[in-house]
């Protein structure tokens, strides 16, 4: 119907689409939409949540274009909300090294919203493995502060051991981080 319409005003014989930019800020494969929300299914199972949450991306359409903001904000809302199934994924973001749009603050939030509900003891080794790794190789992205935070709160002591043998402790912001969770396993 677009087509005829569109024809008759333009020009006879010509055809008219109607082209949608579509910004779609999720990744592809493990972490695209599909595999999060299957993920998630497979997790909440394994945790017994009763509730399952719908993880539906944000949209907003404007002017002919779309944009998909990434499916991370509602695990991150999930969280929040004690939901163990998202909290795995949560756990499976802050581990992964690829880099995402939103990266930075979806890792962030991701972090601070783990920091508020209970984990599996699992879950915690892995967090420790994780936080421990990028501080001895001296990889501290802005987000590191809130994973140095999460850490602190589920403790690092037979990990400090590990740090003090690898990372390198002249670096400024590892020495800064050693010390944060020094005088936590001390206090």
């Amino acid at each position: 119907m677009l087509d005829t319409v569109c024809a008759r005003r333009v020009m006879p014989g010509v055809r008219c689409y109607l082209v949608m930019i579509v910004n779609d800020y999720n990744g592809t494969g493990f972490w695209s939409v599909d595999a999060v929300r299957g993920r998630y299914e497979l997790y909440a199972r394994r945790y017994g949540v009763a509730l399952f949450h719908d993880l539906s991306p944000r949209l907003h359409t404007e002017n002919g274009k779309r944009w998909i903001y990434p499916v991370m904000e509602c695990v991150i809302e999930c969280i929040e909300k004690g939901d163990l199934a998202c909290a795995e994924i949560g756990v499976e973001f802050i581990e992964e090294n690829v880099s995402f749009p939103f990266g930075g603050i979806l890792k962030s939030n991701t972090a601070r919203a783990l920091r508020r509900v209970p984990l599996t003891d699992e879950q915690k080794n892995r967090i420790r493995k994780r936080v421990v790794e990028m501080l001895c190789t001296g990889y501290l992205p802005r987000e590191y502060r809130q994973y140095a935070k999460l850490a602190r709160k589920i403790g690092l002591e037979e990990w400090l051991s590990q740090v003090e043998r690898k990372a390198d402790l002249n670096n400024v912001w590892v020495k800064h981080y050693y010390k944060y969770f020094k005088e936590q396993a001390i206090g």
